[in-house]
């Protein structure tokens, strides 16, 4: 009978764990794993990218929407530095992800051996939680289940690292003996809360407002129906951070949408508005959105002792799992008889929603590129999963998709790193093999990394019970969100050798790898082109033509910014005639009356209409 290795082992314990996929590359510092995974009969699944920090997008994609851990592997060495930028994405947006690594035999450790990095030191920073290197058999399977543990726990990033020559050697576990350390599986459930000496304090300061204002994060996404009593119960109206745009739905009336830079302006003017602040699951970061330091008494839940306190001066920090302090709360809570503030929460709300019709609207050469999500808006199925890249694709995914039902998204939040779109895609596909996935990237994210994952969805896809993925490229050739911020944050103009980026042909790429795609440049085939991706056979990129100059204006857009911009425009910035038009057009719409374009649809203003023609 074959004797166990310890990379059998490995995989064995991660199946007990319920690891279903790992996703990873190649390479011969894991070459004992991959033997492990031909004779486990792929289990789990191996899921192959084109690129290690590909793999770590995907761990994390499959984290954030399944709630389970992700597991990446990598050889050692460029394997293993490859991995590192999607294992910083997890690390800042608090995802549990565990990297198991190749390194060189134990025996070449030390002498300037090819492909040796000094891992230890690599992946202190990034998992700093747990990091630890097998050299013995009879430390697994310890390793394996603080890794496992303390990532769930921590919700980190944790890594074991595994010598080539030793995940070949036949397993032998711990024994009972003097330093051996033996391991047990499992978790454990739990939910912290506050004392209730704690609750009380945030209960008066919550009763004794007019004019509450909450903000929720990720860490409150198992708490919707408690959210939902409590705004209700305070009259107050319900911002979300970006990574916590799932948490409520957007039909809820009083929920202002997402807050900060990418923001709303009812967020913003509600912030500015109340007297009190409640903050649930969330570290928004951003202290100048939040209320003046002065101006609202403030309390915040959160689970994590480290992060709370941060970012204002809370008077009461309650510590505890979001579900379970705000059902000891809610009962100290009383019910407020005045909805104005309310009312005027909800009337902004409605105003901003016409707004972001009347930006969709706004003529452009050759397609609006918020009229291209907003048109999304109303198509989304209820299950839809939405990712987006970093960059102005960010812009109109937060401020124009209305979530809904069990829709999720999510984005690369802390770090803001490129790339991570459509392979965050992917690991949902995995995760949710059931459900579309869209993701909403740059031209220039989709050259960074986006197109080779178009690779891994055309190679794993038929496996998919729902093969849609689709894929929408704002192809405007220019790295647009560093365009706008040098104008506004530092008045220079573009400068074209760093900015302007090819066009591809991204539609017909996709349909050469055996894929489906279509290219849109007329604002008359942008919904159509949604409608042929959502009905489709298999994963579809649309190419959609978009102008660089529709500005991403912020909800509060300062003068020094307008200043700085006007100044970029008067140094010769190469695009400033349309620059001026689309600023002029799009910021206008906030200041129209109420009254939507009679029977139009996002888009089919008269003089946009006889474009189309």
């Amino acid at each position: 009978m074959a004797s166990t290795k310890v990379s059998d082992f490995i995989l064995q314990r991660l199946r007990e764990w319920d690891v279903t996929h790992v996703f990873s590359y190649a390479g011969d510092g894991i070459n004992g794993l991959l033997a492990a995974w031909g004779r486990a009969d792929n289990r789990p699944k191996f899921v192959q990218s084109r690129h290690e920090e590909m793999s770590a997008f995907q761990a994390v994609g499959y984290a954030k929407f399944s709630g389970k851990v992700g597991v990446c592997a990598a050889t050692s060495g460029p394997g293993a530095i490859h991995l590192l930028n999607g294992l910083y994405d997890a690390k800042l947006d608090h995802v549990p992800v565990v990297a198991l690594v190749g390194q060189t035999n134990r025996s070449a450790m030390g002498g300037s051996y090819q492909q040796e990095v000094d891992l230890q030191n690599l992946f202190k920073d990034v998992a700093s939680d747990f990091c630890e290197t097998a050299t013995v058999p009879e430390q697994l399977p310890n390793l394996i289940d603080r890794a496992m543990r303390t990532a769930y726990a921590r919700r980190t990033v944790t890594a074991v690292i595994i010598p080539a020559d030793v995940q070949d050697l036949d397993y032998s576990p711990p024994k009972h003996a003097f330093k051996m350390v033996p391991s047990s599986m499992g978790l454990g459930r739990y939910a912290p809360v506050p004392v209730d000496e704690d609750v009380e304090r945030a209960a008066e300061i919550l009763n004794a407002g007019e004019k509450v204002a909450v903000l929720v994060g990720q860490g409150a996404r198992g708490a919707r129906a408690e959210v939902e009593r409590l705004a209700d119960v305070l009259g107050a109206g319900v911002a979300k951070a970006l990574l916590g745009k799932d948490v409520l739905p957007d039909d809820l009336p009083y929920v202002t949408g997402s807050i900060g830079l990418l923001g709303t302006r009812p967020s913003y003017e509600m912030m500015q508005g109340c007297d009190t602040l409640l903050m649930i699951g969330s570290s928004f970061p951003y202290t100048q959105f939040m209320p003046e330091l002065d101006q609202a008494r403030a309390v915040q839940i959160d689970i994590d002792p480290h992060m709370i306190g941060l970012r204002y001066p809370f008077e009461v920090n309650l510590v505890g799992d979001a579900r379970e302090t705000l059902r000891r709360l809610l009962p100290r809570l009383h019910r407020k008889e005045s909805r104005s503030w309310r009312d005027g929460i909800e009337q902004s709300v409605d105003r901003w929603w016409e707004v972001m019709q009347r930006r969709a609207a706004v003529d452009a050469d050759p397609v609006n590129p918020e009229y291209v999500v907003h048109a999304l808006d109303g198509l989304l199925p209820d299950d839809a999963i939405v990712t987006a890249d970093s960059g102005s694709a960010a812009n109109w995914y937060a401020r124009h998709l209305r979530f809904r039902g069990r829709m999720r998204g999510s984005l690369s939040g802390t770090l803001a790193t490129m790339g991570p779109g459509v392979p965050y895609a992917v690991g949902a596909k995995f995760a949710h093999p059931d459900r579309p996935a869209i993701a909403l990237v740059g031209d220039g994210a989709m050259q960074m990394n986006g197109m080779m994952e178009m690779v891994t969805a055309a190679k794993y896809y038929r496996e998919w019970s729902d093969p849609r993925l689709i894929v929408a490229v704002l192809n405007n050739g220019d790295l647009n969100q560093v365009t706008w911020e040098m104008r506004a944050m530092s008045g220079a103009p573009q400068f074209e050798e760093s900015q302007h980026i090819p066009d591809l042909p991204y539609a017909d790429i996709a349909e050469r790898m055996g894929l489906a795609g279509v290219r849109v440049e007329k604002p008359k085939h942008v919904e159509s082109a949604w409608k042929q991706a959502l009905a489709a056979d298999r994963p579809f990129v649309i190419d959609f033509r978009t102008d660089p100059a529709v500005p991403p204006i912020p909800p509060h857009a300062s003068l020094d910014q307008i200043e700085a911009a006007a100044s970029a425009i008067l140094r010769g910035d190469s695009d400033r005639g349309s620059m001026i038009r689309q600023g002029f057009k799009a910021k206008v719409q906030e200041f129209l009356p109420g009254t939507r374009h009679r029977g139009d649809r996002p888009g089919a203003t008269k003089d946009s209409a006889e474009e189309d023609r």
